[in-house]
């Protein structure tokens, strides 16, 4: 999977339609309902502001609205786009001037889908991880435990609190989830505390 990590254009014109296209990051819905009020406030008198979105990684939410195009003209073909590239934590929206000649029901899944191909290629995408975390808290002694299941798996490290104990909260890809956990259980009994948190993602620079 792949996101932005800021807002790329585009901007496509057939028979006097103009499409304006803004692929933004989001990751909530707040995000989604700031970014489509930032645009709509932007382009106040446009014909149509038409978008689609994909949220939440681990779960992935998809939505997509045709604000007034034909069902499944304007909407579908923009979600499509981003699941064809992969995408997650976007917003694509599409804001159409309607130029005085229609385009058919085919014209414009064309229209809008290439106004979201065209701001999608030239973005810098960033690739997704899923992670599952986890919490230890461990004393100073069995640091070399720790360092040993950092060099056999590749763990993010999340937060640190380095006190009169060590707490820990690390990151480890999902798909390598099962195996880290079998790792720890060796010396799952030295630790003071050891638990499996939430799934989450980061995004890799």
């Amino acid at each position: 999977m792949f996101t932005v990590t800021e807002i790329y254009r585009s901007d496509y014109r057939v028979k006097g339609s103009k499409f304006l296209g803004f692929l933004c990051p989001v990751s909530t819905q707040t995000d989604v309902e700031k970014s489509l009020e930032g645009v709509k406030n932007e382009h106040p008198t446009a014909t149509h502001h038409c978008y689609a979105y994909i949220i939440n990684p681990n779960e992935p939410e998809e939505f997509a609205n045709d604000d007034g195009e034909p069902g499944g003209t304007a909407g579908l073909p923009i979600l499509n786009t981003l699941r064809s590239f992969n995408l997650v934590n976007v917003l694509f929206i599409s804001v159409r001037y309607y130029g005085g000649t229609k385009l058919g029901k085919a014209g414009l899944i064309e229209a809008y889908g290439t106004n979201a191909k065209e701001a999608i290629d030239p973005a810098n995408l960033k690739k997704v991880e899923l992670i599952q975390t986890y919490r230890f808290n461990y004393d100073y002694q069995l640091q070399s435990y720790i360092d040993k299941l950092k060099s056999s798996f590749t763990l993010i490290e999340l937060e640190a609190d380095y006190m009169a104990t060590i707490t820990l909260k690390i990151g480890c890809k999902t798909s390598d989830a099962s195996n880290f956990e079998n790792a720890v259980i060796p010396f799952r009994h030295l630790l003071n505390e050891f638990s499996i948190e939430e799934k989450t993602f980061y995004t890799v620079d």
